[in-house]
């Protein structure tokens, strides 16, 4: 399952605009309603929360106008995959504890470590991709 759509174009300093909020709820619902359909309820809360972070940051640190996020169950993983028209790789960071903000990557990495996947991004960074082993084996 593939999803694409047009985002603004990023403001210095900004948050992002309502518009690509909704956009973001929204492939999170996808998500959910894709696994459910699946017979993979157990991992619909992190899979939502992984899909809200991986397509905030296309949105938020790209200066692209358009993301994909795709959903692939195959080979015993869950696999979601956003891309952007930019290059360059994401940095998890190290925030403070009173940060607001900058915990994003370290959430994906708990969480696939947490299903015994991984995260990582292309060679030109443009495409950010996690991915979670499913529940019980299967295939």
């Amino acid at each position: 399952m593939s999803v694409c759509f047009e985002v603004c174009p990023p403001r210095a300093g900004d948050g992002i605009s309502e518009q690509d909020a909704r956009r973001v709820r929204t492939a999170r619902r996808v998500t959910a309603a894709r696994l459910r359909y699946c017979g993979l309820e157990p991992l619909v809360d992190d899979a939502e929360l992984i899909v809200s972070e991986l397509v905030t940051n296309a949105i938020q640190h790209g200066d692209g106008t358009r993301v994909t996020f795709t959903m692939t169950v195959r080979d015993g993983f869950l696999r979601l995959t956003v891309h952007n028209e930019t290059l360059g790789r994401p940095v998890v960071r190290d925030a403070a504890d009173t940060a607001e903000r900058g915990r994003g990557l370290f959430l994906v990495d708990c969480l696939a470590a947490a299903h015994g996947g991984t995260w990582g991004t292309s060679d030109d960074g443009a495409t950010t991709w996690c991915r979670l082993a499913l529940p019980d084996g299967r295939p």
